[in-house]
């Protein structure tokens, strides 16, 4: 007789991997969700789907949390159809990124010293495991310019595909 024994090396689901692998991965991707909310401000149906959602183009916003005066917005596919709807399918890594002054601008000083190069400000996952899309934040000391870039990361691979927007600090 076979023990019911979850915490055993070897998967008896058949599939490769065990659940207690399946779980892990999941509760990753809840703790990693984006520091930062987002707003949506719209979306566009790209592809119609006849018994379920469509693809889509959603439009989102989001204010920078250290620096004061900046919001992004952000632009990225969503895939439709049966899987998008229940939240399985892949989202693809296409995205577009605007940042814009909203006010008056105050970068902090660790901003300023290149501490804080590469933060992540903001994160979505595009799948249900392994796959974001998030945004990150530099300082240009020399020019005095603030650049955020968007970017999709996949645990093997990632996309090259990227856009970027720069907000002059005065």
């Amino acid at each position: 007789m076979q023990s019911l024994d979850f915490y055993s090396k070897k998967s008896r689901s058949g599939f490769g991997f065990s659940v207690q692998a399946v779980f892990f991965a999941l509760v990753l991707c809840m703790l990693t969700a984006s520091p930062v909310a987002s707003e949506t401000i719209g979306s566009v149906d790209t592809v119609f789907h006849m018994f379920s959602r469509d693809d889509d183009i959603v439009l989102e916003a989001f204010d920078d949390p250290e620096v004061s005066g900046v919001t992004c917005y952000l632009s990225r596919a969503r895939k439709g159809g049966v899987k998008g709807m229940i939240g399985v399918a892949e989202d693809p890594s296409d995205a577009s990124l605007e940042c814009i002054r909203t006010g008056p601008i105050k970068v902090p000083e660790d901003v300023k010293n290149g501490k804080r190069d590469g933060k992540r400000l903001f994160k979505k996952n595009t799948s249900l495991v392994f796959k974001s899309m998030q945004v990150v934040r530099f300082y240009d000391k020399k020019r005095n310019v603030l650049v955020y870039m968007v970017y999709s990361d996949k645990l093997v691979e990632g996309s090259p595909k990227n856009s970027v927007s720069a907000v002059k600090v005065e």
